[in-house]
């Protein structure tokens, strides 16, 4: 079934995958950020899992109908063309590795918390390079090393979240939800534009659902593994993310909870003490390694697939003696540490407010494309299927309401992401035209 040359993936590690992509730093700081909001920001995840289901019910249904390596990028490809389908993999690898930056970022952050004299010796490049570079190196010895530390990774990053999910239930005081409810209600109650705009925020917590459909070819069983562990990646991450943010928005006061730069880390310590600081920040720490580890994994996998079909260079899809491809993986790796670079000097701060701006709207864009191609992939297919009348409303309806929901969710991204990320998709215009659109495929 696979053309790696190594052993392939099999069901855990590939669930490990989905957690591992959707659960990496954010989580950390999202009550935080939610807060501001008050109550819309629970009903705003009503919204953003319905949309997840949604997408990952899509991504399932696309990953039978078009068995290939890349993903969204296979399916833009099938539905619309060559064109959409480089729009896509270009969107989708520059989204990838520009995040190993941030997350490079948010791990030498989280170490400088957890051993302070790593910050008096001025060592936070490179600590983040070497994360880059050392997650890179980890790929390039094949997708079963990948899977065995997606795996260690997530049990160790679940640790200090399911902690503050099971215990924070034991400092839980409703009355700071139903205050803020009233407070809400007083001020003309919760609305729809204030459960959208929490939702802009809740929508960032799934991105990497598709990760169980990229590596397709290194997979033990795709056809049956794919939609399983996509289900079951995003309950689990649908599961952590709104019981961690209900638990902590009753652990704390509202107040306390908009100023906080580390609410997991005063929620912990309300629970163990001043060891429970050391717990997580040292969960957050691996939760961003595994993350690294994770997309840099897709990144090699979807600029393969797109040099396999002559829509990016070559170099990116050849293969090492274990069936990793390594050039592509080091030239993407190299690039990231660009933005790294950029990120952490000092006059250039707001360069890398665009650059994240760009690799933030780029990344959904995947999902709006895979969900209209799910439908054009159905039409072409529509005799090979065979579906009943009743089957066939109803994958086109999924098809139909998750690309309203990755449409809205592309709305609702703010006038900065949606600004740049324009730009971004313009200057895929002219890398396809100097790529030659695919002459060598």
């Amino acid at each position: 079934m696979n053309d790696n040359k190594t052993k392939p993936l099999t069901l855990i590690p590939l669930i490990a995958l989905v957690v591992g992509n959707m659960v990496g730093s954010g989580i950390f700081l999202l009550p935080a950020d939610l807060a501001k909001f008050g109550t819309a920001s629970l009903f705003s995840w009503v919204f953003t899992v319905i949309g997840a289901f949604l997408l990952a019910k899509v991504l399932s249904q696309n990953s039978r109908l078009v068995p290939k390596t890349g993903g969204p990028y296979a399916y833009a490809k099938e539905g619309f063309g060559k064109f959409i389908g480089f729009q896509t993999a270009y969107c989708h690898w520059l989204s990838m590795w520009v995040a190993t930056a941030a997350l490079a970022i948010a791990l030498t952050n989280y170490l400088g918390m957890l051993f302070p004299v790593l910050d008096k010796l001025n060592l936070d490049c490179f600590i983040a390079l070497l994360a880059i570079w050392g997650m890179a190196i980890v790929n390039m010895f094949g997708i079963r090393l990948v899977g065995k530390v997606q795996v260690f990774t997530v049990i160790l990053k679940l640790v200090p979240i399911l902690l503050i999910v099971l215990l924070g239930w034991f400092y839980f005081h409703p009355d700071y939800i139903w205050q803020d409810l009233q407070q809400s209600i007083q001020q003309g109650g919760v609305n729809f534009h204030s459960i959208s705009s929490a939702a802009s925020l809740t929508l960032w917590a799934f991105i990497g659902i598709e990760s169980a459909t990229i590596p397709y070819a290194s997979l033990a069983n795709p056809s049956r593994d794919i939609p399983l562990a996509t289900f079951w990646g995003t309950l689990i991450a649908a599961v952590l993310y709104v019981a961690s943010s209900t638990v902590i928005m009753g652990m704390l006061p509202k107040d306390m909870l908009v100023n906080s730069l580390s609410p997991f880390v005063t929620a912990s310590e309300m629970i163990m003490g001043s060891w429970g600081k050391w717990v997580m920040l040292l969960g957050a720490s691996v939760s961003c390694l595994g993350a690294l580890n994770g997309w840099t994994c897709l990144y090699g996998q979807v600029a393969m697939a797109a040099a396999d079909d002559g829509l990016f260079p070559r170099l990116f899809a050849l293969r090492n003696k274990r069936g990793v491809p390594a050039i592509g993986i080091g030239m993407s790796a190299i690039l990231g540490s660009i933005v790294l670079i950029i990120a952490m000097h000092a006059n250039m701060a707001e360069q890398f407010k665009v650059i994240i701006a760009m690799a933030s709207f780029a990344s959904l864009i995947p999902y709006l494309y895979s969900s209209i191609a799910n439908i054009l992939i159905m039409q072409k297919q529509r005799q090979m299927l065979n579906l009943t009348l009743k089957k066939r409303f109803v994958y086109f309806g999924v098809a139909f309401l998750a690309a309203v929901y990755s449409f809205w969710a592309l709305c609702g991204a703010g006038e900065r992401l949606i600004f740049y990320g324009s730009i971004l998709l313009f200057t895929s215009v002219i890398l396809y035209a100097w790529s030659g659109g695919g002459e060598g495929e």
